[in-house]
Parts: structure tokens; C-alpha cells; sequence
């Protein structure tokens, strides 16, 4: 579950999500390409310095933390920034957090940064619910099963917007899902298997 830093809630939603039992993220903020998208407070804007921006997720992730890692909140304009997105990268490399990307852009330079850092990153294949219809969420999940069945595991992101809609739909098809050989996870349980 991933939590977005420095709103009213942002702390207790953390220590719920661990008392819990579950993987907690940071849903870091970055500045999207469309500048009239306002990515929330303790974002990533693009005249932050690489330093400035590694001080910011640091921040962030003292307040929510610990985390297992963390992803991109909009964030194509940042994520298409190499330095931008390294700074990001070497936090989570100090911190010993993965990252996902949340691929908001094609021309995101994660993969490059990663590289370029010796460090493997995770990205995100398919969104559940950029429409809350339950025919179009159902359509992304077989996606996903495609992905899967190619890769070896298909990384799903979902939004609290359509949670009720989505985890009833998930609990329909999950059963059948796993009798077929599907497994879910966590990204941090991914490690065990492709890490």
C-alpha cells in the first residue's frame, strides 16, 4: 500500500498499513508534464536541484517510514529527467528501498538511471482502474494474465478511488485465479523470484 507524505493522514494511514501486516510504500509526488496537475504537498518540482530532491524523499520517508521502498505519484516530467529521477534512485539505494515506477510516461528514464547505477527497479504493467467500469478493470486483470504468462509476473497498480469496486472484483476472480496458477504479491515479495 502505498501513502502519499504530508497530508492530514498521510502518518496514521502508515501505521495502519503496518500494523497491519502489509508493504508499505512511499507514493512520492513529482511534478507531471501537464503543470496544472498538482501532485499533492512534498512533491518533486523541476526546479529542485538533485540535492534538494534527495533531502525531500528523505523527509518523506522519515515521516511515513520505515517503507520497503517506494513509487512515482504522476511524475512523467520528473521521471523523464535522468539527474531527477537518479537522485530518487540513490535514496532508495542508500535506504535499501526498491523502486517501482510507475511508468506515467513512455519516455521515462528509470531504467536508464537504474542502469546506470548497477540496480535492477521495478515498473509497473498495467493500471486496474483508469475507468472505474467493472468490464474495463476485469479486461486489465486478464491483461495482466498475459503479462504474466510472458514475464513470469505482472506488476498491477490500483487506486483508492475505485478500492470498493476493485478489491470486490478482485475477490471474485481471485479464487479462479489461483487455481489456475496465478499468485499474488507484494513487489517487495518479487525479490524471492526475480529479484
Amino acid at each position: 500500500i502505498a501513502v502519499l507524505p504530508a497530508l492530514q493522514y498521510s502518518v496514521e494511514s502508515a501505521k495502519r498499513v503496518r500494523n497491519a501486516g502489509k508493504e508499505l510504500m512511499l507514493h512520492q509526488p513529482m511534478q507531471a508534464k501537464n503543470l496544472n496537475v498538482n501532485p499533492g504537498p512534498n512533491a518533486i518540482t523541476p526546479e529542485m536541484h538533485t540535492y534538494d530532491i534527495e533531502q525531500l524523499v528523505r523527509k518523506n520517508i522519515s515521516e511515513i517510514g520505515p517503507v520497503a521502498g517506494l513509487n512515482n505519484h504522476e511524475g512523467s516530467l520528473i521521471t523523464e529527467s535522468a539527474s531527477k529521477i537518479g537522485a530518487v534512485l540513490d535514496v532508495c539505494m542508500a535506504e535499501n528501498i526498491f523502486f517501482l515506477d510507475s511508468r506515467t510516461t513512455a519516455a521515462t528514464k528509470g531504467p536508464q538511471s537504474a542502469l546506470e547505477r548497477g540496480i535492477h527497479i521495478w515498473e509497473r504493467d498495467i493500471f486496474l482502474d483508469n475507468t472505474q467500469v467493472r468490464e474495463d478493470i476485469i479486461s486489465q486483470i486478464v491483461q495482466a494474465t498475459k503479462i504474466a504468462n510472458r514475464d513470469g509476473y505482472a506488476i498491477m497498480i490500483g487506486h483508492v478511488w475505485s478500492s470498493s469496486n476493485l478489491a470486490k472484483i478482485l475477490s471474485e476472480m481471485y479464487v479462479s485465479l489461483s487455481k489456475k496458477g496465478y499468485r499474488f504479491s507484494t513487489v517487495g515479495g518479487l525479490y524471492e523470484n526475480f529479484g
